[in-house]
């Protein structure tokens, strides 16, 4: 299809989403217009005040909201990492846990769990205390400790998944190329592997990331104050829900698109660029066909 058509296709797709959308003022006429009736909408019944005063509230605590997102992060790729080698190298005993682990995580809620942790360690704290005769209180522990720990859980559990898959895509061959080269099976791992299987594996880890970021809106359930329970907060104090969660969208809106900036930029930092016409060490050029007979040498 040549771009004027698909231009033409989508101006087409538009229209029609307009026009479903504007089928009840045209078939059922009211007591506005189309036009009125918005006009109404944005001048009498929503509030711009609230609107706009949802945004300082809500963005102090963006902090927050990032913190949980990048150290829970970091800590489940560095657990997904781990549980992704034992899964690599079938190792007894670890590898079956392993499996159970990624199996429980993928197959309950992440609110589930984050209420298993939020439950479960103060009962924990509280045998140590009966075993040991300690005196760990709840209330010394962070609340975003709980969020964290669940969420760097639950991103291990799917990370290793890709992870794994992205060691997997590395070649074979450059792996024997690096061992012929006098390499130990470290440095073949640190210097080839990895740097190969990063470029496979950075676009499903960026996704992971984004939807880490959006995920933390059931932070509150373990009593942290981020973006959502601060907007919860606002609407529950002064009865304008659509207006403050409005606010609250459009913050989480541009947070996304930096992220997917920056993930494209990395994307883009990892590729292999090789400019037209170079010489490989063949001899042949880039922009040569080796098996075409016009790009051979006799």
């Amino acid at each position: 299809m040549s771009r004027n058509k698909k231009i033409l296709l989508g101006v087409a797709i538009l229209i029609v989403v307009l026009l479903l959308l504007s089928s009840p003022f045209l078939l059922n006429q009211g007591q506005y217009s189309f036009h009125d009736f918005w006009q109404l909408f944005f001048t009498k019944i929503f509030s711009w005040k609230a609107f706009i005063s949802a945004f300082g509230p809500i963005a102090s605590v963006i902090p927050a909201s990032l913190i949980i997102t990048f150290v829970a992060m970091f800590f489940g790729l560095l657990l997904g990492l781990f549980l992704a080698l034992i899964h690599l190298n079938k190792i007894p005993v670890l590898n079956q846990l392993r499996a159970v682990f990624v199996s429980f995580i993928r197959g309950t809620p992440i609110i589930v769990q984050l209420f298993l942790t939020y439950t479960g360690i103060p009962l924990i704290l509280k045998a140590i205390n009966m075993n040991y005769g300690t005196n760990y209180t709840v209330n010394s522990i962070p609340p975003m400790l709980f969020v964290i720990i669940t969420f760097a859980l639950n991103e291990a559990a799917y990370g290793s998944e890709t992870i794994r898959a992205a060691i997997q895509s590395v070649d074979n061959g450059q792996i024997e190329a690096a061992k012929s080269l006098g390499m130990t099976n470290f440095q073949v791992f640190m210097r080839v592997t990895v740097k190969e299987a990063l470029t496979v594996a950075t676009a499903p880890l960026g996704n992971a990331l984004i939807s880490l970021l959006k995920s933390t809106s059931l932070a509150f359930v373990a009593g942290v104050v981020e973006m959502t329970a601060q907007a919860q907060i606002i609407g529950g104090s002064n009865f304008r829900q659509f207006e403050t969660y409005s606010a609250l969208a459009l913050l989480y809106w541009p947070m996304v698109i930096i992220l997917e900036l920056l993930i494209r930029w990395v994307e883009k930092s990892l590729e292999i660029k090789m400019k037209p016409g170079k010489q490989l060490r063949t001899g042949l050029s880039v922009k040569e066909n080796p098996f075409d007979n016009g790009g051979s040498k006799a």
